[in-house]
C-alpha cells in the first residue's frame, strides 16, 4: 500500500516530517475534511478516520494534582502536532548486542526479537518496521531484581504463563489477562549502562587487545657483524576492523600514529586480515606505555582490559563466553578483574605438549550474565555478540513487586518489528497495544498519525451502560483530559456531541478542557446543561502570535478563534476559565499578561497557569525541538527550567510539579497573580459542576419501565 508520503518533506500544518510504511494493509479508510477555520490556511494533506469500537469509555484518576477523577477522550490520537512533546525512549536490545534508546531507533535497524521453537522461545535477530509515539496514561512496573519498566495499560509483557496487559480493562468473565503482583516475566532484567570511555579504559583496553594479540618488540639483539643493535617493532594484526580501528584512534590520543597494511599471514579461518603497526624506537617506546602493568588500577581501567582482552583472546559460541591465554600473569589479571565486578567464573587449566599448556576462563551465570559482561565492557567486536539461538529462559528475579499508576499522562512510544516483540530493558515485550489499529491496520507512524485517526463510534452507547451499572457513582466527568474532544473531525462523526446528549439526558455533571472552537457548536446542550449548574469549560491558550502557535500546536484553532470561543461561552451562560498553558520560559512567559487581559476582555473570570512540565524522555525531545526552531536561546530557555525545577529539568513532586519552585517561578507566580487581581480574575469562588443530585440513572435494556408513581 503507497501512503502517498515519501521522504523528509515539511508539510503545513503537520510535525512529522516523512511516511516510513507501516507494516500492516489498511483497509476502510475514508478520506475527511480536516474542518479548519478561516484564520488557517488548509492542509496539504487531508484528514481520515476510522471507527474504533469501545468497551469502555470512563477512566479514572486519583493524582491530587488533577482536580477530576474521571474522565472520557472521544478520539484516539490527536490532529494538533503539538511539537513540544513528540518522541520517546527506553533502551532495546540491537542485533549488534549494544543497546539503544527507543527514541532513536529508524525503520530498518537491526534489533532482537523472538520466536518459539519448541519448547522455548529463542532470540532471533528482526528488523523495525515502522516507529511512533503516544500520550496517553502510563504505569511504572518494578521488578525484584531493580528493572523498571514505565508502560501504558495496553502494553503486554511475556510472562511464565504467556503474555500479560499491564492493566485488566474488563470485568468478571471478561477481564483480558494482567499482570499482578508476583508474575514473573522473561528475560535477562534490566540493562546496565555502559562504561565511562575516559583515559584509563582506553590504556586498560590497548593493554588487553595489544598483550592478548599483538607484536611489541623493544630491546638489544646481536647483528650478523657481531655488533649489538636495538630492535624496535609493533604490530596488532586482526581479522575484525572494529578493533583495530579502536585501537589505532585510541593510540592516536597517546600521541603514536601508526600505519595501516595489509597482512599476509592471512586468518586460520580464511578471513582477511589487516594489520597497524610502527617501526621507529620513539613511537614503539610510546606504545610500551599504555600496555605496561598498572599499580593500583581504577575499575575503568579493568574493564577496558576486559573489553581488550575479550576482543583479542575471547570467543562467544553456543552461549559459552571463554577468555583463553597461555601468560599465567594476563590470566591472573583476568580473573582479578572479573571477580572487582562480581563476576562468577571457572578456570579450565588444559596441557598440551609440545605446546603451552592453556588456561580457559568461563564466564558463568548465562545469558543474564554475558550481556552484563557485553555491556558493562563493551568490546568492539559486534560478532562476538551474537545471541541469535538462545532459550529465552533466565534465573533473573524478575517476579512483579508493584505496579503503580504514574500521574497524569505521558508521552509512551512504541516500535513494530518482524516478529511482533522486542527486547526493552532487559525483557520480552509485545508491539504495544498503545495505538493498535495504527500499527495493525497498516497505518505510518509518521504523517499518518496526524491524519489517520481513530473515533469511538459507539461512544455514547457504552457510556450509557457504564452510567446503568448498578454499582455506579456518580461524579463529574472531564471529557478531554488527555486528547481534544474538538478535533477536526468532529464537526461532522459528532462523537463528542453525542457523549454530551448522554450527560444531558442523565443529568450528569460534566466538564470539557479544550483548544477548538468547534465547542460553539453544541451551545444548546451546554446552555442545557448550565441551567442546572452541571457544566464548565476550560479554554486553553498557549500564545496570542499565530506564528508561534504553529510552532507550538500547529493543528489548532487560532489564538483569536479561541478567544471568540470564550466569549461566547461566557455570553451563554457556562462558567469558562482560560488556561495559559504550557508557560515556556523565554518562549512564550512574556505573553502571560497578554493572554489574561485578552481573556478577561472576552468575559472570563477565572484562569489558570501550568509550567511546561518535561517528564522521562521529554525533557530531550524538548531540547531537540528547541535546537530546531529556537537555536539562538536553547540554552538559555533549558537554564531558566533547571532554575524552577530544583536544578532538574523536570520536578515531579506532586504540590510544585504544575507551578515550579524558586525565584523565577516565584516571580512568575506573583505575576500571574498580580495581573489576574488588576483584571478581577479569580476573585469569586471555582465554578465547578459538582451537582450530582439530579443525576438520573438510564435504564437498561430489558429492565421495567418506570411508571412515575
Amino acid at each position: 500500500m503507497s501512503h502517498g508520503v515519501l521522504g523528509k518533506k515539511a508539510f503545513k500544518g503537520r510535525g512529522a516530517l516523512s511516511n516510513p510504511p507501516g507494516r500492516f494493509e489498511q483497509t476502510g479508510v475514508e478520506a475527511f475534511d480536516d474542518g479548519w477555520y478561516v484564520e488557517e490556511q488548509p492542509d496539504t494533506i487531508a484528514t481520515t478516520v476510522e471507527p474504533d469500537r469501545a468497551k469502555g469509555v470512563i477512566t479514572t484518576n486519583n493524582s491530587p494534582d488533577i482536580p477530576f477523577e474521571q474522565s472520557i477522550n472521544p478520539y484516539r490520537g490527536c490532529e494538533h502536532g503539538c511539537l513540544y512533546c513528540l518522541w520517546g525512549g527506553t533502551n532495546i536490545l540491537l542485533g549488534d548486542g549494544t543497546t539503544r534508546p527507543i527514541a532513536n531507533l529508524r525503520v530498518g535497524d537491526e534489533i532482537y526479537g523472538t520466536v518459539r521453537e519448541g519448547w522455548y522461545r529463542r532470540y532471533i535477530k528482526t528488523r523495525v518496521l515502522a516507529h511512533w509515539s503516544v500520550i496517553k496514561p502510563a504505569y511504572l512496573i518494578i521488578l525484584q531484581d531493580g528493572t523498571e519498566l514505565i508502560a501504558g495499560a495496553d502494553h503486554r509483557f511475556l510472562t511464565e504463563r504467556g503474555w500479560k496487559f499491564v492493566t485488566g480493562a474488563e470485568q468478571r468473565s471478561g477481564r483480558r489477562a494482567h499482570l499482578t503482583i508476583g508474575n514473573k516475566l522473561m528475560g535477562t532484567g534490566g540493562f546496565l549502562a555502559g562504561p565511562e570511555k575516559d583515559a584509563h579504559y582506553r590504556r586498560g583496553y590497548l593493554c588487553g587487545l595489544i598483550r592478548g594479540d599483538g607484536h611489541l618488540k623493544l630491546g638489544a639483539h646481536m647483528r650478523s657483524n657481531g655488533r649489538n643493535g636495538l630492535s624496535s617493532q609493533f604490530r596488532l594484526a586482526l581479522c575484525d576492523a572494529e578493533a583495530l580501528d579502536r585501537a589505532r584512534e585510541w593510540l592516536r590520543c597517546e600521541r603514536i600514529e601508526t600505519r595501516r597494511f595489509a597482512f599476509s599471514a592471512g586468518s586460520p579461518r580464511g578471513r582477511p586480515m589487516e594489520a597497524i603497526g610502527v617501526s621507529s624506537r620513539f613511537k614503539v617506546s610510546g606504545v610500551s606505555a599504555p600496555v605496561a602493568w598498572p599499580t593500583s588500577p581504577p575499575g575503568s581501567w579493568r574493564a577496558g582490559f576486559l573489553a581488550g582482552i575479550f576482543d583479542a583472546e575471547g570467543s562467544y559460541n553456543e552461549g559459552c563466553l571463554r577468555v583463553s591465554n597461555t601468560d599465567p600473569e594476563i590470566v591472573r589479571w583476568i580473573t582479578e578483574s572479573l571477580r572487582a565486578f562480581a563476576f562468577k567464573f571457572v578456570v579450565e587449566h588444559l596441557d598440551r605438549p609440545p605446546l603451552k599448556p592453556i588456561d580457559v576462563i568461563r564466564v558463568t551465570g548465562g545469558l543474564k550474565e554475558h550481556l552484563r559482561f557485553f555491556h558493562a565492557f563493551d568490546p568492539a567486536i559486534t560478532r562476538k555478540r551474537d545471541i541469535s539461538g538462545q532459550a529465552v529462559k533466565s534465573d533473573a528475579r524478575l517476579g512483579v513487586v508493584s505496579i503503580e499508576r504514574l500521574p497524569g499522562a505521558m508521552r509512551l512510544y512504541d516500535i513494530s518489528t518482524g516478529t511482533e516483540d522486542f527486547i526493552a530493558n532487559g525483557v520480552v515485550s509485545h508491539n504495544c497495544y498503545a495505538r493498535p489499529s495504527h500499527a495493525y491496520m497498516g497505518l505510518s507512524p509518521g504523517i499518518d498519525f496526524e491524519t489517520r485517526l481513530f473515533y469511538k463510534a459507539n461512544a455514547a452507547k457504552v457510556l450509557e451502560q457504564e452510567l446503568a451499572r448498578p454499582g455506579y457513582v456518580c461524579k463529574p466527568i472531564t471529557i478531554g483530559a488527555n486528547t481534544d474532544p474538538y478535533q477536526p473531525l468532529e464537526k461532522k462523526l459528532l462523537v463528542t456531541r453525542s457523549i454530551l446528549e448522554v450527560m444531558a439526558r442523565t443529568r450528569h455533571p460534566v466538564s470539557i478542557i479544550s483548544k477548538s472552537a468547534l465547542i460553539l457548536r453544541d451551545l444548546d446542550l451546554l446552555t442545557d446543561l448550565a441551567r442546572d449548574g452541571l457544566v464548565s469549560a476550560a479554554i486553553s491558550i498557549t500564545t496570542l502570535s499565530a506564528e508561534t502557535k504553529r510552532l507550538l500546536e500547529p493543528r489548532t484553532a487560532s489564538p483569536q478563534a479561541r478567544l471568540r470561543a470564550v466569549k461566547e461561552l461566557i455570553a451563554a451562560g457556562i462558567p469558562t476559565s482560560v488556561m495559559v498553558a504550557p508557560v515556556i520560559p523565554a518562549i512564550t512567559d512574556h505573553e502571560m499578561e497578554s493572554i489574561l487581559e485578552a481573556a478577561a476582555t472576552v468575559g472570563a473570570r477565572r484562569a489558570g497557569y501550568i509550567l511546561v512540565r518535561l517528564p522521562y524522555e521529554i525533557k530531550d525531545l524538548f531540547r531537540d525541538w528547541l535546537a530546531e526552531h529556537f537555536p539562538d536561546r536553547a540554552g538559555h530557555v533549558m537554564s531558566l527550567i533547571r532554575d524552577m525545577r530544583g536544578g532538574r529539568d523536570n520536578d515531579p513532586r506532586f504540590g510544585t510539579r504544575m507551578r515550579g519552585t524558586g525565584p523565577i517561578a516565584e516571580l512568575l507566580r506573583m505575576r500571574f497573580t498580580v495581573a489576574c487581581k488588576r483584571l478581577g480574575l479569580n476573585s469569586g469562588s471555582r465554578e465547578l459542576p459538582q451537582n450530582t443530585q439530579l443525576f438520573r440513572q438510564p435504564g437498561t435494556a430489558g429492565s421495567q419501565m418506570d411508571l412515575g408513581f
